[in-house]
């Protein structure tokens, strides 16, 4: 890449050029150009598309090898169609825990006789767009991230614009205007993953301005933007987020034909289990799930509120923690999830966290080190 821009000195070149006069992936360009800025071997620039050109250091950068440690790239799979021969048995299975680029990880689970994030990659290599459902709080974005490292994701709300899908105009510094690309531009242009997250709270009117990215035609108009036309790279890939039940949530035909493949997903409560959270409180979740699943609750713990729990244990004690598990039901569902901590749990009694009778002042923690500790000791 360094030789290239070298060769082009006068020249401002995009992912997709790059891409194209190199023969690799968009994510394999963007992060040796990013690497190359890092270390001030080239210059970037753009408002919205990243744009990179050759500085003084890069003719030099470019007679010198760079080989990367081992592990530092983690290289996606071949394409769908040098896979079609082999079987579930013969591909090797990522099971063991995955670091998403926030640091935490990732437990792979069974999807189609394949781990999770390999069928993602699959399907993703086929370009058929998934839609994941189920709870808040059971993994859909951490599946998403760990299988897509160069993942762009817009958080959907009921307030997301088609501004906040494609872009807008900001204000420079210099007073002016320029036109800010959003994000979807950004994975189309780049040729990276797009994670809708909460899509089914976004207006559809606002979801339309991303289906024509989806389909044959792979491009979109922005019409804010002289009518320009951005035209989505190899690897652009669409996956959509949905939280049944959660108010404002509505998954309308028009976007639900736009998701070939649709997964639920739910919580594992083994892995819960595994993750050394309290056994008594995994069964109480257990317990409520069913009863969810027969329709005769709203509400039940899933992966994330387990994972609190067990935070909270670890700093107030168990009958803080199990309080706040209380606490953070929906009011209709807190008598029933009482009960079932009382019964599991075995306690006498459980009620949502809340503050007491105020301390009286002799009772008030003092910090070490105060004059009333100092005479304390004194007095001893």
């Amino acid at each position: 890449m360094a030789r290239m821009l070298a060769g082009r000195p006068q020249d401002t070149l995009t992912i997709g050029d790059m891409a194209r006069q190199l023969g690799h992936s968009h994510g394999a360009v963007r992060n040796a150009a990013l690497t190359l800025v890092r270390r001030g071997e080239a210059d970037q620039s753009g408002s919205g598309q990243p744009e990179f050109r050759a500085n003084a250091k890069t003719a030099a950068a470019a007679k010198t090898a760079v080989i990367s440690p081992p592990g530092t790239h983690a290289p996606r799979a071949p394409a769908a169609t040098a896979r079609t021969s082999i079987t579930a048995q013969s591909t090797p299975k990522q099971t063991g825990p995955i670091r998403r680029a926030g640091g935490q990880l990732y437990h792979p689970r069974e999807l189609a006789d394949l781990p999770d994030v390999e069928a993602l990659n699959r399907l993703r290599d086929a370009d058929v767009p998934v839609l994941l459902y189920g709870p808040p709080g059971t993994g859909k974005t951490s599946l998403v991230e760990a299988a897509f490292p160069d993942l762009v994701t817009v958080a959907g709300d009921g307030d997301t614009t088609v501004g906040d899908l494609i872009g807008e105009y900001t204000q420079a510094d210099s007073g002016g205007y320029i036109f800010q690309y959003g994000p979807l531009v950004t994975a189309m242009t780049e040729g990276r993953a797009l994670l809708i997250d909460d899509a089914t709270l976004i207006s559809p009117m606002v979801l339309a301005a991303l289906y024509p990215a989806m389909d044959g035609r792979r491009q979109i108009q922005v019409k804010a933007h002289k009518g320009e036309t951005i035209k989505a790279e190899k690897g652009f890939f669409v996956v959509a987020g949905h939280n049944p039940g959660v108010h404002g949530a509505v998954l309308t035909e028009a976007l639900s034909s736009r998701f070939s493949v649709q997964i639920q997903i739910g919580t594992d409560y083994d892995l819960a289990t595994a993750l050394k959270i309290d056994a008594r409180v995994v069964r109480v979740a257990r317990h409520l799930a069913a009863q969810v699943d027969l329709g005769e609750l709203g509400w039940a713990p899933q992966l994330r509120e387990l994972l609190n729990y067990q935070k909270a244990e670890a700093v107030l004690g168990t009958k803080a923690a199990l309080a706040n598990l209380v606490g953070i039901a929906p009011a209709e569902d807190r008598d029933a999830v009482a009960a079932a901590i009382i019964k599991t749990v075995g306690v006498p009694k459980v009620a949502p966290l809340t503050l007491g009778k105020q301390l009286p002042a002799s009772a008030a923690r003092r910090p070490p080190g105060s004059a009333a500790s100092a005479q304390r000791g004194r007095s001893r």
